[in-house]
């Protein structure tokens, strides 16, 4: 077997990171490190959730009330339990994509089972996926700014300093990508460990004071409150949102540790530790209401503080990581299956194909997040823009998850209706709930999401009309074959490999070579990349070869989207099916086109000028597909689109 191929059955979920894990030692490393990762995000919500919640409750009663505060704490837990424990810990962790997880991998599976309305999964797909951005943006900067603000609380000589501080942070955060996150990774799940652990015990002095806070554990406090409420009540169920961002990282990330660790891990570990921590906040808010200035850090004595300080940044700066890390997984989805144009892909680790950093991405991102932090300036302006793009994303999720229970699992419609309608039912009413801070901040994961979503969709219909038009203009390849098989050119020795996105039509660059060269080569190669629904290939399956006459063969090359192609190792599986490769005597055709655009196309000129611009910005095809740049030969043409 190839080089190629050996990698590829080794990176297979089913070779270690989905489903059982072959040993306990492998399943205790794998559980750990889902707790640094996965859990992240929503393991320092208890930095501000809470508070900005109590305050949002509290803002017609002149004051904090102990029956606010139950009520509080109980939407919160049983968001926790409801939200995150049941739709996605026990339901949608089983929607995998042959192990692979994330609203891509659940749009690639929704859309392989249905026969109609493909074009609407596609677009749930592009809504969350834009979506995803604005989460990766708030995120960081939210995060580590609630973290640093903790050292307001040793002296306010501090408070000048707390913005300046969370900048240069965020800054050798962005900085320190390239170099990949193999080595820090590993003190990722300790760390995550130690933090859940001392909050946890931090919680247990104030609920033991005051035990009544265990009445929260009553849904009935839930219920209560949002009767009693009205319109501050759903104001506050905004706030009360801020408890379960992140639950979607526990999907997005099951192909990296299985269902089994991630499950294990926030049942017998996050959860109660969340839990707790919640409780012994709203503990010492019941004792003493001024404690809403910062419950999280004043459950802590004095010379604990600092160390406090410093191990909530670590903890943030894992979270922001895990979600900067996913917006480069969520990229090369998106890039395989066609949402967005070829960027600049580099893989930090030799042992894991899932390791990688994109430039143009996390210049984007630091540039994005300095912004936020800039323009807001405090944790409790930012958490007003958070949760819009979470909770959309939720929805989505929801009912693609509907579309998969339905159709991939086989259940009656009415059955998966009844199953997942209470959950969008619950996601869409945080969304209402969080619409409602538009103006205080929540415009900006909407801009952001709506930009990219223009970009995706650009894109998409861009593309679709490019190859519409092109296969128009194209000759027909078996036509082709057959004229020069009868009245063969001139001859050359080597190997000519033409790459098409049309296997069915004769390649521009093999017309343009013929018109202007006026020679063929010995032998000659179609080649198209596919991208399949699927998050991996089995090596078996990676290379079709189509033997069209002596001088003429079609190569297939498959690629799932979790996938980088790389188009000479993978050929090197060719010479098993009888094709003798050698790339030192072959040379690879590509067509470049330069884009004009026309005066009457099916989209507006503007989003035509747009898509040309895309285009442009596009990774070179000889990089992305790693070819030797000394082995490359580029036809130009111009098409008008």
């Amino acid at each position: 077997m190839s080089s190629e191929s050996t990698i590829t059955a080794a990176e297979t979920p089913a070779a270690g990171g989905h489903g059982e894990a072959h040993s306990t030692a492998g399943f205790k490393a794998l559980m750990l490190g889902s707790i640094g990762v996965v859990y992240g995000d929503i393991g320092t919500s208890p930095l501000y959730a809470l508070r900005e919640a109590i305050v949002a409750a509290s803002a017609t009663e002149g004051g904090v009330t102990t029956l606010a505060v139950l009520g509080v704490l109980s939407l919160i837990l049983w968001a926790l339990i409801v939200v995150v424990t049941l739709k996605y810990v026990v339901i949608l962790l089983r929607a995998d994509n042959h192990g692979e997880g994330g609203t891509l991998a659940l749009m690639a599976l929704a859309e392989r089972a249905v026969s109609k309305g493909a074009g609407a999964i596609v677009l749930l797909g592009i809504i969350s996926g834009a979506l995803f951005y604005g989460d990766a943006v708030i995120t960081p900067a939210l995060s580590v700014l609630s973290a640093i603000e903790g050292i307001k609380l040793v002296t306010a000589a501090f408070d000048p300093y707390v913005v300046p501080l969370t900048v240069l942070i965020l800054l050798v955060l962005f900085a320190v990508q390239s170099r990949g996150t193999a080595r820090v990774a590993a003190f990722f799940g300790p760390v995550m460990c130690i933090w859940f652990a001392v909050i946890a015990i931090a919680a247990l002095h104030p609920i033991i004071q005051h035990p009544e806070v265990l009445l929260a554990l009553n849904p009935l406090y839930a219920v209560s409150f949002m009767i009693h409420h009205g319109v501050i009540g759903f104001v506050t169920l905004g706030a009360v949102f801020l408890a379960v961002t992140g639950a979607e990282a526990l999907y997005a990330d099951l192909g990296h540790f299985g269902k089994k660790p991630i499950q294990t891990a926030w049942l017998f570990i996050v959860l109660p530790s969340l839990a707790l921590n919640y409780m012994g906040q709203g503990a010492l808010i019941i004792g003493d209401p001024k404690g809403i200035e910062n419950p999280f850090f004043l459950m802590f004595p004095d010379w604990a503080l600092i160390p406090m300080v410093a191990l909530a940044t670590a903890a943030t700066v894992i979270a922001s990581q895990a979600v900067i890390t996913g917006a480069y997984s969520l990229t090369r989805q998106a890039i395989q299956l066609g949402l967005l144009p070829r960027f600049e892909i580099r893989h930090t680790s030799e042992a894991h194909s899932g390791q990688i950093y994109i430039p143009r991405i996390n210049m984007l991102l630091l540039i994005a997040v300095m912004l936020l932090v800039l323009l807001f300036r405090s944790s409790s302006a930012l958490a007003s823009a958070y949760g819009i793009s979470v909770t959309g994303t939720m929805v989505v999720t929801a009912m693609m998850g509907f579309v998969v229970i339905w159709r991939v699992w086989r259940w009656s419609p009415f059955a998966a209706a009844a199953l997942i309608a209470p959950f969008l039912f619950l996601d869409l009413t945080f969304l209402a709930a969080n619409l409602l801070k538009v103006l205080e901040g929540g415009w900006v994961p909407l801009a952001l999401g709506g930009m990219v979503m223009l970009l995706m969709y650009t894109w998409r219909r861009g593309s679709r009309l490019l190859f519409e038009k092109s296969r128009k203009l194209e000759f027909p390849l078996a036509d082709l074959v057959a004229m020069l098989e009868k009245r063969p050119p001139q001859r050359v020795s080597g190997t000519a490999v033409f790459l098409t996105s049309d296997p069915q039509s004769a390649p521009t660059a093999l017309m343009h070579s013929l018109k202007h060269y006026k020679v063929l080569h010995e032998k000659n190669v179609i080649l198209t990349i596919e991208t399949a629904s699927t998050p991996r290939i089995d090596p078996a399956e990676r290379v079709r070869m189509e033997q069209l006459s002596a001088t003429f063969s079609r190569v297939t090359l498959r690629f799932g989207f979790m996938e980088s192609p790389n188009v000479p190792k993978t050929l090197a599986i060719a010479r098993k099916l009888g094709w003798q490769f050698d790339i030192m005597s072959t040379s690879f055709f590509l067509s470049r086109r330069a884009l004009k655009p026309a005066a009457h196309s099916g989209m507006p000129r503007w989003q035509d000028l747009l898509f040309i611009r895309l285009s442009r910005s596009a990774n070179d095809a000889t990089d992305y597909f790693q070819i030797p740049t000394g082995r490359v030969v580029e036809v130009g043409t111009q098409v008008t689109i």
